[in-house]
């Protein structure tokens, strides 16, 4: 499981790439669906969604949609037409911030 500091910065290309592959999710079916696609490597917590995702909604790329589910309130998260703007320059800075990273650490970094 990678550190909290790690994945701060990541979140959000990661809950964008998430929701231009699905119409919709809901915060825990994005948790799951995160440590399912990492091989439990990353581990979101709520204190680290909810306001990356609030957050996504207040700069207008994420609408939400409330459904009853039972006697439960489910809020679905979906992107925006800015929010499918911006997949592709989050993805594109992160790789790019990947490779910079390589560069500094150099080919023979050993992760044992």
């Amino acid at each position: 499981m990678y550190s909290r500091e790690l994945l701060k910065g990541i979140l959000k290309p990661i809950i964008l790439k998430l929701l231009s592959d699905q119409s919709r999710m809901y915060g825990y079916e994005i948790v799951q669906e995160v440590k399912r696609l990492s091989g439990d490597k990353i581990l979101i917590k709520e204190g680290s969604l909810y306001p990356t995702l609030h957050a996504l909604a207040a700069e207008g790329y994420l609408s939400t949609e409330s459904v009853m589910i039972g006697k439960r309130t489910r809020k679905y998260y979906k992107l925006t037409s800015d929010g499918k703007g911006q997949v592709q320059p989050a993805l594109t800075e992160l790789l790019d911030f990947a490779e910079t990273l390589q560069v500094l650490f150099g080919p023979k970094l050993s992760t044992t």
